[in-house]
């Protein structure tokens, strides 16, 4: 099974959607996009793939978004693009790669909706949240 996570350890999100993709029992191919980020090629297809917009792949949070001028809404999205290449932190996480889809799946259960495999067992979010029941189904939030 091809699937992708682009993946920051520290991050409880990433975590989590990690742990939903083992919990189909494969083994994803982990990108650790901090120390090994995308091609500038890579990151544009991942964002058209997964809908979004340049500015939407960005993370805001805990970056240096605000520092670098990058909320200033006439940026181009290659200005942006190069921003992100520079400074890999500014790349919102996780994003996953199947031969479905391509999600940045935030919240973790987004995950959910490209999984090509069911999920084998109960699972709970790291701060207990409750994500799939003991039959392998979706919890109704």
């Amino acid at each position: 099974m091809d699937i992708t996570i682009y993946h920051n350890p520290n991050c409880g999100t990433s975590r989590n959607t990690l742990a939903l993709i083992r919990n189909t029992g494969v083994e994803p191919k982990i990108v650790d996009y901090l120390a090994n980020p995308p091609t500038r090629a890579q990151l544009m297809e991942m964002i058209a793939k997964a809908g979004l917009t340049v500015r939407q792949a960005i993370r805001e949070k805990g970056s240096p978004y605000i520092e670098l001028g990058l909320d200033n809404p006439d940026l181009s999205d290659d200005a942006l693009l190069d921003a992100m290449l520079a400074h890999p932190i500014l790349i919102n996480r996780p994003f996953v790669v199947t031969p479905q889809a391509v999600r940045l799946c935030r919240p973790s259960e987004l995950v959910l909706d490209i999984l090509p495999l069911p999920q084998l067992a109960a699972f709970n979010k790291e701060d207990g949240e409750p994500v799939i029941d003991a039959n392998g189904n979706r919890v109704a939030t």
